[in-house]
Formats: C-alpha cells, structure tokens, sequence
C-alpha cells in the first residue's frame, strides 16, 4: 500500500503563532522533506476560501499553481490534489493543463477531481453551485477521453468542447490516472465508471471507513470492475493531542499513538483492500511531520516483517 501525506497551502493554527498561510519557500521545504523521508505521494487541497457565518473568512494559495511549482521541484513522489473541483476550471482547459503538467513531473501527476462542495467559495467567486454532480459527469466525459488522446465532440447543458483534442500529447500513452473523491452513491458511480481511483475520507481508524469502503466495492462489483480496474484510498486523519489541540471535523477519531500504533492502524486498511492512504496531519508543525515519518518507518517495517 502507499502513503502520502497533504501538504498544507491554508491558514492553519500553530500554537504560539498567529494563523497565516505559509510561504511558497515553507511549502516546498515540506513537500521535498516528504519526499526525502520515503512518501510515495503527496497532495494539495483545492479551496479559494473558507467562510464560517459569523466569522472571518480565511484564505489559502491556489492549488494547481503550487501543484505545479512542486512538481518542478521534486523528483520522485506522486502528486495530485484531493481534489480538484471541476467546477472551478473548464473541463477542456483543465485536461490540457493535467497534460502539460505531467510533462513537467515526468508522468507523476495523479489527476484528483471532484464536485465540491463549500458554497461560499462557489458564490465568492461567481461559480455556479447548482447540478454539481450533473456539470461534473459532463466534465468527466470531456476530460476522459481527451486525456486518453481522443478527439472529442461533446455538447452537453453545461459544456461543451467542439472538435477538440489535446496537442502534443504528455508523457503516458492512456494519460494521467483519475482519482474521483466520492461520498455519496451517485458520485461514487461515477468514480467506479470514469475513475482508475477512488477516494473516500475524511477518516480516521479503518473502523470509520469501512461502511464507506463497502458502498464502494458494492458499486465496483454491480458494474462488473475488480479490484485492478480501479483502487480504493482514504484520506485518513492524523493527530497527536499532547501538541496541540485537534479540531473537531468530519466524523471519527484520527489515527494516533506512537508510531507502531500507527503503523498497525495503517496496516488495517492495507489489509480491508485500500491501496493508497493520504494522511493529513494535525497540527500542522514540524514536530508533528517528524512524528508522521517515524510512523511512516515503522509500517514498512511492518509490511516487511509480515512478508518475510
């Protein structure tokens, strides 16, 4: 199974500090110290804004700017976005950049979209928020097949890409994989239709994800998928309390302890079938990354263990 972790672009509370977004300069120290401690992936949030009624909005960098700047300036790990809203770029566009992007990080773009779900970013920004899972599946029959290099003509409600195709064509024949973060039975069938994988989270303990996992595999098995046709991941929550207070969002409790309860925790999804766990970390400090690559460590030791 591989591990990534979320490289975080918002403004976060670090104790001590006030909140404020981090620097490009920050970012990439995180993303190539990720790198080097043996992640297989790593990912970005897409978000414009956060707004709570009744307090002030907060803010973060834009993800496929910084998606790219990291994938210029690392060498090895997977990137991608958990997930991109297709909404927020048009779906032709967006192909065209995934393509160019996995020619500047010689093929390791995993390409995360889905429907989004904070409205006020939506209205913020003058974005439509209504038929989100319908203007999604159009987008997907725009982006899939232009990414498998087809010439495409598609008319639909909401978009449309006449005569269109993708010139020069990237790195990899069939193109980047597609990751669909999916929730709900509708999105989670088209994940399992357009998708080579799903995410399900946010998560904590494999006893949390299990009901979303089942709804899954229910989806992949009535369509006739298996299990290599399209894999299963889970963003699953992270956090160690005595550095700092843990926010309370989303449901279940994180992943926690010392690192070879971690590493036993991460076997567990391992062994439910999930091929790929991104882990966001609470709070987002050095000590607690530090901590994360101990427990990065101890679960390949793990692995290595039960296979010997």
């Amino acid at each position: 199974m591989k591990i990534g972790a979320i490289v975080r672009l918002g403004e976060d509370e670090r104790p001590g500090e006030t909140p404020r977004c981090p620097s490009f300069q920050e970012i990439r120290g995180v993303a190539e110290r990720m790198e080097n401690g043996g992640f297989d992936s790593i990912w970005l949030f897409d978000h414009l804004l956060y707004r709570e009624p009744g307090e002030p909005a907060s803010g973060l960098w834009e993800c496929w700017t910084m998606l790219s700047a990291l994938a210029a300036v690392t060498h090895r790990v997977e990137i991608g976005a958990l997930v991109l809203c297709a909404h927020f770029r048009n779906p032709a566009l967006l192909a065209k950049m995934a393509t160019t992007l996995d020619e500047v990080s010689n093929g390791r773009l995993i390409l995360g979209l889905g429907a989004g779900w904070n409205k006020a970013e939506f209205e913020a920004f003058g974005i439509p928020y209504d038929h989100r899972i319908e203007r999604f599946e159009e987008a997907l029959r725009i982006v899939v097949p232009l990414l498998e290099g087809k010439k495409t003509d598609f008319g639909g409600r909401f978009h449309q890409a006449r005569d269109c195709e993708l010139l020069p064509h990237g790195p990899r024949p069939g193109g980047p994989p597609i990751l669909i973060g999916a929730f709900g039975p509708r999105m989670i069938e088209l994940a399992v239709r357009y998708g080579s994988m799903w995410n399900g989270g946010y998560c904590g303990t494999m006893d949390t994800f299990a009901g979303l996992l089942h709804r899954f595999e229910a989806a992949r098995d009535s369509a006739g998928e298996t299990p290599g046709d399209i894999e299963a991941s889970a963003l699953v929550k992270v956090g160690w309390p005595d550095l700092a207070e843990i926010p309370a969002f989303f449901e279940g409790e994180y992943v926690a302890g010392s690192a070879e309860d971690m590493a036993a925790a991460f076997h567990d999804f391992e062994r439910a079938g999930v091929a790929h766990v991104m882990c966001q970390y609470h709070p987002n400090t050095s000590e607690a990354l530090t901590r994360l690559l101990a427990a990065l460590q101890a679960y390949r030791r793990l692995v290595a263990t039960a296979v010997s």
